[in-house]
């Protein structure tokens, strides 16, 4: 597709919203912003809130480029808004927005898939939190702790003991609601990019990420310069890395998102473990996926024609 027919166009870039990644999503923003004025393709940022809902609604756009992480922009919500009032919208549908932004139910997608994921167990709000300490005995701690539906690893802890556990749970759930206690698997922390729609679509280098000064790859890890050292291509065995790489492709393609994705994993001497899917993943100066293209000798705004084109595909 040629994106030249976008010049002149009404192309907003939708982002902020109220989610916990609201700042992180207005980075990606700005970023995607310079890359289509140096297409020739002027895009205004627009926080999706309030009396701008109500001006979309009234004066829809040629394009909506959706830069929004976390609620409601990747889980469905914002591109059920679009699909109803007709407006053309960058990434992935409703439904594979829903299960990417689902911990529980990407879970469940990857075992019908055959792809490995760590043992886990969901604490829903208004269960007891003796489940997570019955799970946490037979695996064995430190566990995980993660919400349901949160992105940027927010709200994610590691616990290493029952007093750990039983504190940290009792915050989530009150803060996010279902949270899931997953079993820790010591291994390298990795991430793969995928590009392109349905048959057209190709894996990017394995970034592996190893953090400097925290227990994992967490909020602040990611967005501050210098806590991350990156390693494209990954470390890892022939074997392992080309199942990473597969399967991040067959994620992408049966969960059905289009444009971009990108699939986290630890990854072991013996296996990978899939942990969650992007379906909108960060496109700031220090995200993981424009590393990888660059690295492929990809650039930034080819990665985001990627972006525009998952529009009409």
């Amino acid at each position: 597709m040629d994106i030249n027919h976008l010049r002149g166009k009404r192309v907003v870039i939708l982002a902020g919203g109220e989610s916990s990644e609201r700042e992180v999503s207005f980075r990606s923003a700005k970023n995607v912003q310079k890359a289509l004025e140096n297409l020739g393709i002027n895009a205004p940022i627009v926080d999706f809130c309030g009396d701008n809902i109500r001006d979309i609604v009234q004066n829809p756009p040629d394009l909506a480029v959706i830069m929004m992480h976390g609620k409601p922009g990747e889980d469905g919500t914002v591109q059920g808004f679009l699909e109803m009032l007709k407006i053309p919208y960058t990434g992935s549908g409703v439904v594979a927005s829903a299960v990417g932004i689902d911990k529980y139910i990407f879970k469940l997608v990857c075992r019908g898939l055959g792809v490995r994921v760590p043992d886990f167990t969901l604490i829903r709000n208004y269960e007891g939190i003796d489940k997570a300490f019955e799970f946490a005995e037979s695996v064995g701690y430190p566990v995980i702790i993660k919400p349901r539906s949160e992105g940027s690893s927010v709200g994610t802890k590691i616990c290493k003991s029952p007093d750990d556990l039983r504190d940290a749970l009792n915050e989530n759930l009150k803060t996010f609601g279902d949270t899931l206690v997953e079993k820790y698997i010591k291994g390298k922390e990795i991430t793969v990019g995928v590009l392109g729609t349905g048959k057209d679509t190709f894996a990017l280098p394995i970034l592996e990420l190893r953090v400097k000064n925290r227990e994992f790859y967490d909020y602040v890890a990611k967005y501050t310069k210098g806590e991350t050292e990156f390693i494209i291509p990954a470390e890892l065995p022939d074997k392992l890395y080309k199942k990473a790489q597969d399967t991040a492709l067959l994620l992408h393609r049966e969960i059905d998102c289009k444009g971009f994705s990108r699939v986290d994993f630890i990854a072991t001497d013996q296996d990978v473990f899939a942990l969650e899917i992007n379906t909108i993943p960060g496109m700031t100066e220090l995200s993981d996926l424009p590393a990888e293209a660059k690295h492929m000798g990809l650039s930034y705004e080819d990665v985001v024609v990627y972006i525009l084109k998952s529009a009409y595909e």
